[in-house]
């Protein structure tokens, strides 16, 4: 398999907090998430434990969009993407920092009726699911979307 490789994950898992939507100077929308996933297991005495491991997920365009308006604190989503590291001089330091985020190329809404999201999806520039999937598929006005949450500066876009 040299020459090969593969760069994908998958997660299943709930917000910490509301998604973070910003703009690009361009009028791009961007959401940022920090999506939970838990893990139970048995410990040597043979006790259950549980561990929580948060993931940085980066949405673009529609899906930032859908993210915004359809994801709240709390919602169980399902992200496909890929990770990439970006890093960063710190200004307060002057040390190099990086961070390893999920660029998602498919969000899928999970959780049933009256939670936030009702088994929608979206996925690569469509609609995923078809059945009952009511997304709102316009693109916003720029100066509009660029009102709502000011501009962001090179450091907020992950990058």
């Amino acid at each position: 398999m040299a020459g090969r490789s593969l760069n994908r994950v998958q997660l299943i898992g709930n917000l910490g907090k509301d998604p973070e939507i910003k703009y690009t100077p361009q009028g791009t929308p961007v959401a940022k998430l920090a999506i939970a996933t838990n893990e139970r297991y048995k410990d040597k005495n043979g006790e259950w434990q549980d561990r929580t491991e948060w993931h940085n997920v980066v949405l673009w365009q529609r899906q930032a969009e859908i993210a915004g308006e359809y994801l709240k604190k709390g919602s169980k989503v399902y992200i496909e993407g890929r990770l990439q590291t970006r890093s960063w001089d710190d200004k307060q330091t002057n040390q190099k920092r990086y961070m390893t985020e999920v660029v998602a190329s498919d969000l899928i809404l999970l959780g049933g009726r009256g939670e936030a999201g009702e088994g929608g999806g979206y996925s690569r520039g469509a609609a995923a699911g078809g059945n009952g999937n009511n997304f709102d598929q316009r693109v916003p006005e720029p100066e509009h979307a660029a009102a709502a949450s000011g501009p962001i500066t090179d450091e907020d876009i992950p990058f």
